[in-house]
């Protein structure tokens, strides 16, 4: 049997073919053409960014993907779902207009937003989930699941829970609805090291559902209120948070992926990962750090487990950034995700994917 491949390019450029030509010539060696688009709804899932961060994806690579969408007869729409946390994309008009801030108007991109789950976060579809070993079932955002084909355009990056936020992450905690995000969250509620507390309530401060509480300018955490989104985690200044259990890590990186298999059960679905601006934080903060490495390039698949695996091993070849997180990290591990997140193994999401038939981690890969 055929290793699965995965295209790259750099991010060279020159007058006769800029970046987004690039990004053109990537997905259609990629296969994007081979999907019949013809009068179908063709949902691009994609973050907006946070309010404050600046690492999302600039609105120009949306549209190229929306251009190869139109030429083929599809009716593209940018969408995600709602976040859990206290932001800027909480609910819909929030998160409409954190996107348009932030650039994406169907101006620029040359398609409508819709987010997925509706205003308040509650507009889902309860879809079962093929050979789910942790879940049975998925709440996701009703304009994904309503849509004939599912392109995801992902910013590839560290992750504080997951080590790794790629195309699998953007799909399967993307789509999910507000409730969705907290069944994959609710194995992962932290708990505070108390000496490493220093009281200064950030903590406090990014929670949605005013689960830390403070004692003697110690906090802890109220797991009757939490819903483990694990924004506590990646704000607390001395690492004084983590999750509970051994394997709280490991729960929400096969929930995620058995998430990402119910959503794209039964459609024809792509790829594209820009392994760009690679934060040590998810795209979700409200800032984001010097990159952990230089850039390296593009990646499109139609397997997106072989097309993580690929961005990942990319990133482990390049040189460490200086000045960043994972210059600043203790200890000497190889793999640099874990360096920075030394609680996470970003290989559970992707074996659990192979396993639920979602990919391979062995791939091809085919430079253009």
């Amino acid at each position: 049997m055929s290793k699965p491949a995965v295209y790259f390019t750099n991010l060279l450029a020159s007058d006769e073919e800029n970046r987004q030509a690039k990004l053109a010539r990537l997905i259609r060696s990629a296969g994007l053409g081979d999907i019949d688009m013809a009068k179908k709804f063709v949902a691009i899932k994609i973050h907006f960014g946070e309010m404050g961060n600046l690492a999302f994806l600039r609105p120009n690579y949306a549209r190229t993907v929306v251009d190869a969408v139109k030429s083929q007869g599809g009716k593209p729409f940018l969408t995600d779902c709602n976040t859990l946390y206290v932001g800027y994309r909480k609910n819909a008009l929030d998160h409409l207009d954190t996107a348009y801030t932030n650039g994406f108007s169907p101006f620029s991109t040359g398609c409508h937003i819709i987010i997925a789950d509706g205003l308040k976060g509650t507009d889902e579809s309860v879809v079962p989930i093929p050979n789910g070993e942790v879940l049975k079932e998925a709440r996701i955002g009703r304009a994904v699941h309503d849509a004939d084909v599912i392109i995801s355009l992902n910013h590839f990056k560290c992750h504080e829970l997951t080590g790794i936020g790629g195309a699998i992450k953007n799909i399967g905690m993307g789509s999910g609805s507000r409730a969705g995000k907290m069944v994959q969250h609710n194995n992962g509620k932290p708990e505070v090291e108390q000496e490493k507390c220093i009281g200064c309530g950030k903590c406090a401060r990014t929670c949605a559902f005013d689960a830390p509480k403070f004692t003697n300018r110690k906090a802890c955490i109220d797991h009757a209120l939490c819903v483990g989104c694990g924004r506590c985690i990646g704000v607390c200044p001395t690492d004084a948070i983590h999750p509970t259990g051994d394997n709280s890590e490991e729960d929400v990186s096969k929930r995620m992926a058995e998430y990402a298999a119910a959503t794209l059960a039964g459609k024809p679905h792509f790829r594209v990962s820009l392994v760009v601006e690679v934060s040590p934080l998810c795209d979700c903060h409200f800032s984001n750090d010097v990159p952990i490495v230089p850039d390296v390039g593009m990646f499109a698949s139609r397997d997106p487990v072989a097309l993580d695996q690929a961005c990942a091993e990319a990133v482990l070849r390049q040189p460490i950034q200086r000045g960043s997180a994972l210059e600043r990290a203790e200890g000497d591990e190889p793999d640099y995700f874990r360096r920075v997140h030394p609680t996470t193994n970003w290989h559970t999401c992707l074996d659990h994917a192979a396993k639920l038939g979602l990919g391979s981690t062995e791939y091809e890969l085919v430079t253009i």
